[in-house]
C-alpha cells in the first residue's frame, strides 16, 4: 500500500492552481491545503483588504510557498484577463482550476434587477468564463482538473434563497455537461456540493456559526478543502464526479 502522505500530495506538488474567490471562506481553506502540499497557487477576490490578509496569512503559515494573485472581480472581463495574464506569465499555465467565487442571495421578491444580475454574473458567468479559459489551456497539455464548488441548495431548493438556488442548480447542470465535453480531452471535471458551511455568506453571526459547528449543524471551511484534496488526489483512471458533504444534523 502506498503511503497516504504520498497519495494525497501526488497531484498537487508544483501544480499550477487557480482558486477563484480564494481569499476568504472555502476558497482560502482550499488555498491553504494546496499550498501546504507544494502547489503553486493563484488566489483572488474582490476585496483588496481580504486579498492582502489572505496572502500574508499563507506566507506566515508556509514561508516558502508560492502564492500569486491580485484583487479581482469575476464579473469584470478586464479583471478576468488580468488574472489570466498572471496565470500565464507567473504560473506558466493552469493545471487545476477551483471555481469557487460566489455570492449568497435571498428570494427574488425583494431584490432589484441589478442585485440579482450581479449574483448571476458572479455565480454562473464567472464559473463559465474561468472554465472556458482553463480548458483552453488544459487541452493543449491533454490534462487538467476543474472543480466546481456548488451547493446542496441545488437539492434543498428552499424558498428563502430562490436566486442562489437558481445559480447553484445551473452549476450542477453545467458540471455534468462540462465533464462530457472535456473528458475526451483528458480533462477531469468534479462537482462538490457542500451543505451549510461557516463563511461570510452565512447570515448568522460568527458566534452562532461556531455553536452550530459544535452541534454538528454546520461544516468548517476546511472540511470542504479536504474533500477537494480527495478529488484532486485520485489517479488518472479515477474521477470523483460529484461529492456531497453535509453537516451530520443538516437534514436535506
Amino acid at each position: 500500500m502506498e503511503k497516504l502522505t504520498n497519495y494525497f500530495g501526488q497531484n498537487i506538488k508544483d501544480k499550477r492552481i487557480v482558486v477563484t474567490g480564494g481569499t476568504t471562506g472555502i476558497g482560502k481553506a482550499i488555498a491553504d491545503v494546496l499550498v501546504s502540499l507544494g502547489g503553486r497557487v493563484l488566489i483572488f477576490g474582490r476585496d483588496p483588504k481580504d486579498f492582502k490578509n489572505a496572502v500574508a496569512d499563507i506566507k506566515k503559515q508556509f514561508p516558502d510557498s508560492e502564492v500569486y494573485g491580485t484583487p479581482a472581480d469575476v464579473t469584470k472581463k478586464k479583471d478576468i484577463d488580468k488574472i489570466l495574464k498572471i496565470a500565464d506569465t507567473e504560473l506558466g499555465g493552469i493545471d487545476i482550476l477551483i471555481n469557487n467565487a460566489a455570492l449568497g442571495a435571498p428570494g427574488i421578491a425583494g431584490e432589484t434587477y441589478e442585485d440579482y444580475k450581479y449574483v448571476v454574473d458572479t455565480n454562473i458567468t464567472g464559473y463559465l468564463a474561468f472554465a472556458q479559459e482553463a480548458a483552453s489551456r488544459m487541452k493543449k497539455q491533454k490534462s487538467g482538473h476543474i472543480i466546481n464548488i456548488g451547493s446542496m441548495s441545488a437539492e434543498s431548493r428552499t424558498g428563502q434563497s430562490t436566486i442562489y438556488v437558481a445559480t447553484k442548480s445551473a452549476i450542477r447542470g453545467f458540471s455534468t455537461s462540462l465533464r462530457k465535453e472535456l473528458n475526451p480531452l483528458g480533462i477531469k471535471v468534479s462537482l462538490i456540493e457542500p451543505g451549510a458551511v461557516t463563511s461570510d455568506m452565512q447570515t448568522d453571526p460568527k458566534k452562532v456559526q461556531k455553536q452550530k459547528v459544535e452541534k454538528l449543524e454546520m461544516l468548517e471551511a476546511y472540511d470542504i478543502a479536504m474533500s477537494t484534496l480527495f478529488c484532486l488526489s485520485q489517479p488518472k483512471r479515477c474521477d470523483i464526479v460529484t461529492m456531497q458533504i453535509r453537516p451530520h444534523l443538516q437534514i436535506i
